[in-house]
């Protein structure tokens, strides 16, 4: 049986992103690259909302063609295409798409359970702001990693939005972990 996995940076303020969707203050080195490239390779599935998904299709189905890419971006420019990803959206058309992605308008628990308890196939990546409060909503996340970042920015998206966000989640460290770039990892599951 797979965990539903929360995968999301923060800054020390609590922001996903910044005004205008501004992820700038991401501090994204090759440590932490190939952290995430190791965590998410064996992952059975990316599961987003559009927001995010139009972000990974701008850049990642091609970085790998860039000669300035790293080996560690060529990496997961290879992992983020083969990966199946289902995104959640009421304004993209509906089924499958491109870079082996299916769209799917509505989180229904019974279908996301299902995904993660599909025999060999992996834990399954949650990623997205608005979609994450669906997920609190339904009580389908079996682990958080947070990724946060020693940087105050201020305003923009929070990671928790208050609206549909349960009071009490009683949650039990599993590990904590600082990179060389000040990041700090905060790894927790249900207590």
């Amino acid at each position: 049986m797979g965990k539903i996995v929360l995968v999301m940076s923060v800054s020390l303020d609590g922001y996903v992103e910044g005004p205008g969707r501004d992820i700038s203050w991401h501090r994204v080195d090759e440590e932490l690259h190939q952290h995430m490239n190791d965590l998410l390779r064996p992952m059975g599935a990316f599961l987003n909302g559009r927001v995010t998904h139009e972000l990974m299709t701008s850049f990642w189905p091609t970085a790998d063609a860039d000669p300035e890419a790293s080996p560690t971006m060529a990496e997961y420019a290879g992992i983020w295409r083969e990966k199946p990803k289902y995104v959640y959206s009421r304004t993209l058309p509906e089924g499958p798409a491109e870079w082996n992605t299916t769209v799917v308008r509505e989180v229904v628990p019974e279908e996301v359970r299902a995904l993660a308890d599909r025999p060999g196939e992996g834990d399954i990546a949650l990623a997205g702001a608005d979609l994450i409060t669906s997920f609190l909503r339904h009580d389908l996340i079996d682990e958080f990693r947070v990724y946060v970042h020693p940087v105050l920015i201020g305003a923009g998206t929070p990671l928790f939005p208050r609206p549909g966000t349960p009071a009490l989640v009683p949650l039990h460290l599993v590990e904590s972990r600082t990179f060389g770039n000040g990041v700090t990892l905060l790894h927790h599951r249900r207590g």
